[in-house]
C-alpha cells in the first residue's frame, strides 16, 4: 500500500512539474514550446482520416443515411424591390395601384420565416459537414467501423482524463493569479509602474487561461492593434473572446457588475486598471453609459475599451446589428474580426441553453480552440454620417474580413419580439414601391393596355 502511495505522489509531482515549468511559465512570457502546434497537426490528420472513412462507409452501407444539407430553404437573393419587381413584370400595374402578386412575395417570406427564420438559427450551434469525433456533434453519425469507434473512445479518454484535469488546473491558476495580482497592484499609488504591473498581471493571466483551453490563435495585421484612447469593437461568439483578444494586448473591459465569483474578479480587476463597470440600473441609461465611455477615451493614457456591439453571442457564422451607442462617442474605432475553426470544438455560447459553468466544461473537454483574429485599420465617423450608418459600415468591414454573413437583425430578438421600428421600416419600403418611388416602374400600365385595345 505504501508503494502505491509513493508511486501516486511521484506521478502527481511529475504532473505539477510539467504544468508549472512546461506550460505555465512559457505562457507567462508569451513563449511556446510547439507542443500545441504538433497536437493540432495530429488532430487535423485524425479528423481528415475520420472524414474519409465516414464518407466511404456511407457509400458501402446503403442503410446509413446521408446528412441533410445545412440550409433547409434556398432563399432568393436580392432586396424587396428587386424580388417584387420581378413578380410585377408579369402583371404590369400603374403607379399607386396595388398588385395581387405583391401578396405572393409576403406569403413566401412568411412561410420561409416559419420553417427556418434567419434569426433563430444564429443562436444554435454551427452545423458541421462531417463529424469531428466529439460526442455532442454526432447527430448524423452512425456506426461505420470498429477502428473509427476505437479512435472515438481513445479521444474521450484523452479529452476527459488527460486534457480536462490539466485545463482545470491552468484555469484555477490563471484566475487566482488575476485576483491576487490585481489586488496587490491595486494598493500601489497611481504611477507608470502601477500601470505597467497591471498590464503584466492581466497579460500573464489571460495567457495562462488561453493555454488552459489549448488555444491556437493566429493574429493578422498586428500593425492595426488598438491603441490607447480608442475603442476596440469585435463580433461576439463567446465570453472567451475576451481571453482571445487580451492574450495579445490589454483592454479596459465594459460590462455590468455581477455578484459571486464574477463579482470578486471584477472588484479585484478594477483596483489596478480603470475598467468600466455599471450597475444594472445604469446599463439601461444610455446617456450615463455614453458619458462614462467618453470620459474614459478622453484620457489618451488609458487602455483601449473593448466592446462587443452586438450585445449577445452569435454562432460564428454571421454578424448581427451593432448597437450605435459606442459609435456615438467621437473617438477612433479599431475593428477586429474573430473567426473560430469549428472542426476542433463549438466555441459558441448558447446562454439560453447552457449556464456559464456547463459551457466552460464543454469547452474544456473539446479538442482545442483554434481561432483567427484580424486587426482592421482604424475607422472614424465621416462627414454627414450618423452613428447608425457608422456602425453598419464597421460591421460590414468585420463581416467581410472574417468571412461572416452581414445581417441587419438586432440580437435582442434572441429574447424579445420584433421591434415596431423594424416593421415600420418594411412598411415604408413597400409604400414607396406602391407609389413608384423605388425604381419599379412598369413598362406598360393597365390604362395604356386598354387604350391599345
Amino acid at each position: 500500500m505504501d508503494d502505491l502511495w509513493c508511486v501516486a505522489v511521484a506521478i502527481f509531482q511529475l504532473w505539477v512539474f510539467v504544468v508549472v515549468f512546461f506550460i505555465m511559465f512559457p505562457a507567462m512570457f508569451g513563449l511556446s514550446l510547439g507542443v500545441t502546434g504538433v497536437y493540432i497537426q495530429i488532430l487535423v490528420k485524425i479528423l481528415e482520416w475520420a472524414t474519409v472513412r465516414i464518407q466511404r462507409g456511407r457509400q458501402e452501407q446503403s442503410s446509413v443515411p446521408v446528412p441533410l444539407h445545412t440550409g433547409i430553404i434556398e432563399r432568393a437573393s436580392g432586396s424587396m424591390q428587386e424580388q417584387m419587381g420581378q413578380l410585377r413584370r408579369s402583371q404590369p400595374t400603374a403607379a399607386g395601384e396595388f398588385c395581387l402578386s405583391d401578396a405572393m412575395y409576403f406569403c413566401k417570406k412568411g412561410l420561409e420565416s416559419i420553417v427556418d427564420d434567419q434569426v433563430t438559427q444564429l443562436f444554435s450551434s454551427e452545423e458541421l459537414a462531417s463529424w469531428n469525433l466529439l460526442t455532442r456533434t454526432n447527430q448524423n453519425f452512425y456506426y461505420i467501423s470498429l477502428r473509427l469507434t476505437i479512435i472515438w473512445g481513445l479521444g474521450v479518454f484523452v479529452r476527459y482524463c488527460i486534457l480536462f484535469p490539466l485545463r482545470i488546473a491552468l484555469a484555477i491558476i490563471g484566475l487566482s493569479w488575476l485576483v491576487i495580482g490585481t489586488t496587490v497592484v491595486g494598493f500601489l499609488p497611481e504611477c507608470s509602474v502601477k500601470n505597467w504591473l497591471s498590464e503584466l498581471v492581466h497579460l500573464t493571466c489571460y495567457r495562462i487561461c488561453a493555454r488552459g483551453l489549448s488555444a491556437t490563435i493566429h493574429y493578422h495585421n498586428k500593425e492595426n492593434r488598438p491603441k490607447k484612447g480608442g475603442i476596440c469593437v469585435a463580433n461576439h461568439t463567446t465570453p472567451i473572446d475576451v481571453v482571445i483578444l487580451a492574450n495579445d494586448g490589454c483592454y479596459a473591459m465594459v460590462g455590468q457588475i455581477h455578484g459571486g465569483l464574477m463579482g470578486v474578479i471584477q472588484r479585484s480587476m478594477v483596483r489596478s486598471c480603470p475598467h468600466v463597470w455599471f450597475e444594472r440600473s445604469e446599463m439601461k441609461d444610455r446617456h450615463t453609459v455614453t458619458s462614462r465611455l467618453r470620459d474614459h477615451i478622453a484620457a489618451k493614457t488609458k487602455l483601449p475599451i473593448l466592446i462587443f456591439p452586438e450585445g449577445t453571442c452569435v454562432n460564428n457564422t454571421s454578424v448581427m446589428m451593432f448597437k450605435k451607442g459606442s459609435f456615438e462617442i467621437e473617438g477612433t474605432i479599431y475593428p477586429v474580426a474573430i473567426k473560430y475553426d469549428p472542426r476542433f470544438g463549438d466555441a459558441f455560447w448558447n446562454s439560453s441553453k447552457y449556464n456559464m459553468v456547463s459551457y466552460l466544461l464543454r469547452m474544456m473537454t473539446s479538442w482545442a480552440i483554434v481561432v483567427n483574429v484580424w486587426y482592421l485599420p482604424p475607422m472614424t465617423i465621416q462627414d454627414g454620417e450618423d452613428a447608425a450608418q457608422f456602425a453598419n459600415r464597421v460591421k460590414s468591414a468585420i463581416a467581410h474580413q472574417g468571412g461572416l454573413l452581414d445581417l441587419s437583425w438586432d440580437g435582442e430578438l434572441k429574447r424579445g419580439k420584433v421591434k415596431d421600428s423594424l416593421k415600420e421600416e418594411q412598411q415604408k419600403i413597400y409604400s414607396k414601391i406602391i407609389v413608384g418611388q423605388n425604381g419599379i416602374a412598369p413598362p406598360e400600365t393597365c390604362s395604356q393596355r386598354k387604350e391599345d385595345q
